[in-house]
């Protein structure tokens, strides 16, 4: 049973990124009405009639995330019953399968009957809180926590707090992003960093603000992942999960705003905007790591004070 927990969550996990990423090339090539406003099926046929490459992309990513939702059921319920006893199984079981619903829910109701894009752009964002669910499944299945002696880890109150505000800090950029992607302001910038060389600060209509202020959110995240990883690597020399992870979160960041100027750039390249997503996805994963050893961090202080 154990090996088959540990298929089951590796093949969730990868599935959900082909969801994530998929989403975003259904914006990207817009693609979203491929299927009319029919769902689950195609233009109310089990075998489309009319096939076209954005029903084929529609019908695609309808069908991967209807099997990686048997998949994250699966994972729930088996992680639920095999190892229910570990603290954090049992709410991640909950959210990974609840927030992979509701993404899907709007994903229907967007087809279905329309939703504004300040709602559209949500859905990224929830679809992002079921990956990272599901990687922080799996990361407890494969014991990678005391692989890395967590246990010992002690993360300092500040710090701790410094991981939850970025964490949620990083849900707010990401939905930034998404309305960019919805409110069709990709390009309203020809320019980057700012939005234009000439007047910069100036006479921008409302697509450019929304391009602007998702830069501006984008560079803070930037600065800040930036300042903690040198507190990191000042203050926890010595303990590889930390070194590691933060290593690896100050990479997925440089990579992500590198691509950034690159998608305007290449006039919005599809294989860079979807690379976008992913190393997004991929950041968010290791930083929900860290809110789980945060959490355990906080359990561990208090109950060292309690038996002092």
């Amino acid at each position: 049973m154990n090996k088959l927990l540990k298929t089951i969550s590796i093949l969730a996990t990868f599935g959900m990124l082909l969801v994530l990423v998929g989403g975003a090339l259904v914006t990207k090539t817009e693609s979203g009405m491929g299927c009319g406003s029919s769902w689950p099926l195609c233009d109310g046929e089990i075998i489309p009639s009319v096939i076209t490459p954005e029903l084929i992309i529609e019908l695609s990513h309808r069908l991967v995330s209807g099997a990686v939702g048997i998949l994250v059921l699966l994972l729930s319920v088996l992680s639920w019953k095999f190892i229910g006893h570990i603290r954090e199984v049992k709410l991640l079981s909950f959210t990974s399968l609840f927030f992979l619903v509701l993404q899907a829910l709007i994903g229907a109701a967007a087809v279905m009957w329309g939703q504004s894009d300040f709602v559209l752009a949500m859905h990224f964002g929830i679809s992002l809180i079921s990956f990272a669910s599901i990687f922080l499944l799996t990361l407890l299945i494969f014991e990678i926590d005391k692989k890395f002696d967590a246990r010992s880890l002690v993360i300092e109150p500040k710090l701790r707090m410094q991981i939850y505000a970025l964490t949620a800090y990083i849900l707010v950029v990401v939905y930034t992003g998404a309305f960019v992607r919805y409110a069709d302001a990709s390009m309203t910038c020809g320019s980057w960093p700012l939005c234009s060389s000439t007047t910069p600060f100036s006479d921008l209509y409302f697509g450019q603000w929304i391009q602007m202020g998702h830069r501006f959110a984008a560079g803070i995240a930037f600065v800040w992942t930036v300042l903690l990883f040198f507190k990191i690597i000042k203050s926890y020399k010595g303990n590889r999960v930390m070194l590691i992870g933060w290593t690896a979160a100050l990479i997925l960041m440089i990579l992500q705003v590198t691509l950034g100027a690159m998608i305007i750039f290449t006039m919005l390249n599809l294989y860079i905007a979807l690379l976008h997503a992913l190393v997004i996805t991929c950041y968010f994963g290791v930083l929900s790591y860290f809110v789980l050893l945060s959490t355990r961090s906080a359990k561990y202080e208090k109950e060292r004070a309690e038996s002092e």
